[in-house]
Protein backbone atom coordinates (compact mmCIF):
# COMPACT_ATOMS: atom_id res chain seq x y z
CA UNK A 1 0.00 0.00 0.00
CA UNK A 2 1.56 3.27 -1.10
CA UNK A 3 0.52 6.23 1.00
CA UNK A 4 0.99 9.92 0.61
CA UNK A 5 4.52 10.40 2.00
CA UNK A 6 3.73 13.24 4.41
CA UNK A 7 0.52 11.89 5.94
CA UNK A 8 0.73 10.08 9.25
CA UNK A 9 -1.86 7.45 10.16
CA UNK A 10 -2.71 6.50 6.60
CA UNK A 11 -1.19 3.02 6.93
CA UNK A 12 -3.53 2.30 9.83
CA UNK A 13 -6.42 3.75 7.82
CA UNK A 14 -5.56 1.38 4.95
CA UNK A 15 -5.82 -1.58 7.32
CA UNK A 16 -9.43 -0.58 8.18
CA UNK A 17 -10.59 -0.96 4.56
CA UNK A 18 -12.33 -4.33 4.19
CA UNK A 19 -11.65 -6.36 1.02
CA UNK A 20 -14.53 -8.40 -0.41
CA UNK A 21 -13.59 -10.79 -3.25
CA UNK A 22 -15.86 -11.26 -6.27
CA UNK A 23 -18.18 -8.35 -5.48
CA UNK A 24 -20.20 -7.00 -7.23
CA UNK A 25 -19.13 -9.60 -9.80
CA UNK A 26 -16.55 -12.34 -10.30
CA UNK A 27 -12.97 -11.07 -10.48
CA UNK A 28 -13.57 -7.75 -8.67
CA UNK A 29 -11.92 -7.17 -5.28
CA UNK A 30 -14.26 -4.64 -3.66
CA UNK A 31 -12.68 -2.22 -1.19
CA UNK A 32 -15.31 -1.43 1.46
CA UNK A 33 -14.79 1.75 3.52
CA UNK A 34 -17.67 0.93 5.89
CA UNK A 35 -15.27 -0.07 8.71
CA UNK A 36 -13.56 3.33 8.35
CA UNK A 37 -16.93 5.06 8.66
CA UNK A 38 -17.92 2.93 11.66
CA UNK A 39 -14.81 3.93 13.58
CA UNK A 40 -15.03 7.40 15.17
CA UNK A 41 -11.23 7.67 15.13
CA UNK A 42 -10.70 6.64 11.50
CA UNK A 43 -13.69 8.50 10.12
CA UNK A 44 -12.42 11.64 11.88
CA UNK A 45 -8.88 10.97 10.63
CA UNK A 46 -10.13 10.71 7.04
CA UNK A 47 -12.16 13.92 7.22
CA UNK A 48 -9.43 15.78 9.12
CA UNK A 49 -6.71 14.83 6.62
CA UNK A 50 -8.83 16.12 3.76
CA UNK A 51 -9.91 19.21 5.69
CA UNK A 52 -6.30 20.18 6.37
CA UNK A 53 -5.49 19.82 2.69
CA UNK A 54 -8.29 22.15 1.55
CA UNK A 55 -8.47 24.67 4.41
CA UNK A 56 -7.79 28.18 3.19
CA UNK A 57 -8.35 27.31 -0.47
CA UNK A 58 -11.03 29.14 -2.37
CA UNK A 59 -13.73 26.48 -2.65
CA UNK A 60 -17.40 27.36 -3.10
CA UNK A 61 -18.83 23.84 -2.84
CA UNK A 62 -17.98 20.20 -2.29
CA UNK A 63 -19.64 17.77 -4.70
CA UNK A 64 -19.92 14.16 -3.55
CA UNK A 65 -20.46 11.18 -5.82
CA UNK A 66 -23.19 8.66 -5.00
CA UNK A 67 -23.00 7.08 -2.50
CA UNK A 68 -19.85 6.90 -0.40
CA UNK A 69 -18.67 10.26 -1.75
CA UNK A 70 -21.77 11.72 -0.04
CA UNK A 71 -20.59 10.63 3.36
CA UNK A 72 -17.06 11.95 3.10
CA UNK A 73 -18.03 14.97 1.00
CA UNK A 74 -20.80 16.17 3.30
CA UNK A 75 -18.55 15.97 6.37
CA UNK A 76 -15.77 17.76 4.46
CA UNK A 77 -18.14 20.50 3.24
CA UNK A 78 -19.26 21.06 6.84
CA UNK A 79 -15.65 21.37 8.02
CA UNK A 80 -14.79 23.78 5.16
CA UNK A 81 -17.97 25.81 5.79
CA UNK A 82 -19.21 25.47 2.21
CA UNK A 83 -22.28 23.92 0.62
CA UNK A 84 -22.60 20.29 -0.39
CA UNK A 85 -23.79 19.15 -3.84
CA UNK A 86 -24.93 15.54 -4.33
CA UNK A 87 -24.22 13.87 -7.66
CA UNK A 88 -26.64 10.95 -7.62
CA UNK A 89 -27.49 7.86 -9.58
CA UNK A 90 -30.09 8.46 -12.28
CA UNK A 91 -33.66 8.99 -11.07
CA UNK A 92 -32.83 9.84 -7.45
CA UNK A 93 -32.91 13.66 -7.53
CA UNK A 94 -36.34 15.32 -7.31
CA UNK A 95 -35.70 18.54 -9.27
CA UNK A 96 -34.65 19.41 -12.84
CA UNK A 97 -31.38 17.61 -13.62
CA UNK A 98 -28.69 17.07 -16.22
CA UNK A 99 -27.16 13.61 -16.61
CA UNK A 100 -23.96 11.91 -17.72
CA UNK A 101 -23.48 8.24 -18.61
CA UNK A 102 -20.12 6.53 -18.04
CA UNK A 103 -18.47 3.10 -18.08
CA UNK A 104 -17.62 1.16 -14.94
CA UNK A 105 -15.12 -1.68 -14.74
CA UNK A 106 -18.18 -3.95 -14.54
CA UNK A 107 -20.86 -2.15 -16.57
CA UNK A 108 -22.35 1.26 -17.27
CA UNK A 109 -24.14 3.85 -15.12
CA UNK A 110 -25.63 7.33 -15.27
CA UNK A 111 -25.33 10.10 -12.69
CA UNK A 112 -27.25 13.35 -12.37
CA UNK A 113 -26.95 16.75 -10.74
CA UNK A 114 -29.58 19.43 -10.16
CA UNK A 115 -29.38 22.16 -12.81
CA UNK A 116 -29.13 24.84 -10.11
CA UNK A 117 -26.51 23.06 -7.95
CA UNK A 118 -23.46 24.87 -9.35
CA UNK A 119 -23.24 28.49 -10.43
CA UNK A 120 -20.97 29.59 -13.29
CA UNK A 121 -17.50 30.25 -11.90
CA UNK A 122 -17.99 28.18 -8.73
CA UNK A 123 -14.82 26.46 -7.54
CA UNK A 124 -15.80 22.90 -6.71
CA UNK A 125 -14.00 20.09 -4.88
CA UNK A 126 -15.15 16.67 -6.18
CA UNK A 127 -15.11 13.78 -3.68
CA UNK A 128 -15.50 10.00 -3.85
CA UNK A 129 -14.20 7.06 -1.85
CA UNK A 130 -11.94 5.58 -4.51
CA UNK A 131 -10.72 5.92 -8.08
CA UNK A 132 -10.69 2.80 -10.25
CA UNK A 133 -11.46 3.32 -13.94
CA UNK A 134 -12.17 7.02 -13.33
CA UNK A 135 -15.58 6.86 -14.97
CA UNK A 136 -17.60 8.14 -12.02
CA UNK A 137 -15.19 11.00 -11.31
CA UNK A 138 -15.01 12.01 -14.96
CA UNK A 139 -18.82 11.99 -15.19
CA UNK A 140 -18.90 14.28 -12.14
CA UNK A 141 -16.29 16.57 -13.69
CA UNK A 142 -18.34 16.78 -16.89
CA UNK A 143 -21.55 17.65 -15.01
CA UNK A 144 -19.83 20.37 -12.98
CA UNK A 145 -18.23 21.83 -16.11
CA UNK A 146 -21.52 21.76 -18.04
CA UNK A 147 -23.01 23.93 -15.29
CA UNK A 148 -20.10 26.39 -15.56
CA UNK A 149 -18.19 25.25 -12.48
CA UNK A 150 -14.45 24.74 -12.16
CA UNK A 151 -13.21 21.54 -10.56
CA UNK A 152 -10.42 22.68 -8.22
CA UNK A 153 -9.40 19.10 -7.49
CA UNK A 154 -10.82 15.59 -7.31
CA UNK A 155 -10.06 13.65 -4.15
CA UNK A 156 -10.60 10.18 -2.75
CA UNK A 157 -9.31 7.87 -0.08
CA UNK A 158 -7.84 5.33 -2.50
CA UNK A 159 -6.56 5.18 -6.09
CA UNK A 160 -6.02 1.84 -7.85
CA UNK A 161 -2.74 2.13 -9.73
CA UNK A 162 -3.35 -0.98 -11.85
CA UNK A 163 -6.18 0.87 -13.61
CA UNK A 164 -5.81 4.07 -15.60
CA UNK A 165 -8.62 6.05 -13.93
CA UNK A 166 -6.31 8.39 -12.05
CA UNK A 167 -4.36 9.17 -15.19
CA UNK A 168 -7.57 9.76 -17.17
CA UNK A 169 -8.67 12.31 -14.57
CA UNK A 170 -5.29 14.08 -14.67
CA UNK A 171 -5.33 13.98 -18.49
CA UNK A 172 -8.67 15.81 -18.28
CA UNK A 173 -6.86 18.72 -16.56
CA UNK A 174 -8.17 17.88 -13.10
CA UNK A 175 -5.67 17.53 -10.25
CA UNK A 176 -6.25 14.31 -8.28
CA UNK A 177 -5.38 13.79 -4.62
CA UNK A 178 -5.76 10.45 -2.83
CA UNK A 179 -4.70 9.50 0.66
CA UNK A 180 -3.34 6.17 -0.58
CA UNK A 181 -2.71 4.16 -3.71
CA UNK A 182 -2.48 0.43 -4.40
CA UNK A 183 -2.73 -1.96 -7.32
CA UNK A 184 -6.27 -3.05 -6.43
CA UNK A 185 -5.20 -6.48 -5.17
CA UNK A 186 -4.33 -5.36 -1.65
Amino acid sequence: MLCHPKIMGVDALAEKIRKIPNYPKEGILFHDITPVLQSPEYFRLTVDLLTYRYMGQQINAVAGLDARGFIIGAALAYQLNVGFVPIRKQGKLPFDTISQTYALEYGEATVEIHRDAIRPGDRVLLVDDLVATGGTMLAGVELIRRLGGNVVEACAILEFTDLDGGQKIRDNHVPLFTLMQNDGTM
